[in-house]
């Protein structure tokens, strides 16, 4: 499953990348982190890993953050795995004047038990989800300024 989600932030793209590549910030605007743990790597270079806690109401979900590109301020791609989904995704950042557009290229493959979820769920579902996640860094980044 593909799909690209894109949003509009009014702040200048130096400001937003200052926000969006700390590590300290994460909680702030991903619903749910209740912990970061470095695996291995460099932290916030290529090929480091990042166990992410979740705590998603009745469940908890571990994910794998493994960083693939980190060229900021224009692109920061990694993969995000967890049970039965493996996750790419590719952040990109446009300086539009002023403001900054944000543009996610998202790719889920699913195995297991997942790959039936998932046909149930649709792409409605994913995609809400990582608009849900844009629009909160939205909102944390324009009240952080």
């Amino acid at each position: 499953m593909r799909y690209t989600e894109e949003i509009i932030i009014n702040l200048p793209r130096e400001r937003v990348i200052e926000l969006f590549d700390s590590f300290e910030n994460l909680k702030q605007w991903h619903e749910g982190l209740t912990e970061i743990e470095h695996l291995s790597g460099e932290p916030g270079q290529p090929g480091a890993r990042t166990r992410l806690l979740y705590d998603m109401g009745k469940r908890k979900l571990e994910m794998i953050e493994t960083i693939i590109t980190r060229d900021m301020p224009d692109e920061f791609s990694g993969t995000y795995d967890a049970s039965g989904v493996h996750n790419i995704i590719k952040n990109t950042f446009h300086d539009d004047g002023g403001s900054t557009r944000w543009h996610m290229d998202c790719e889920f493959q699913f195995s297991g038990f997942m790959r039936i979820m998932a046909f149930f769920m649709g792409q409605g579902r994913f995609r809400a989800q990582t608009r849900k996640g844009m629009e909160s860094f939205k909102r944390f980044a324009e009240g952080a300024s």
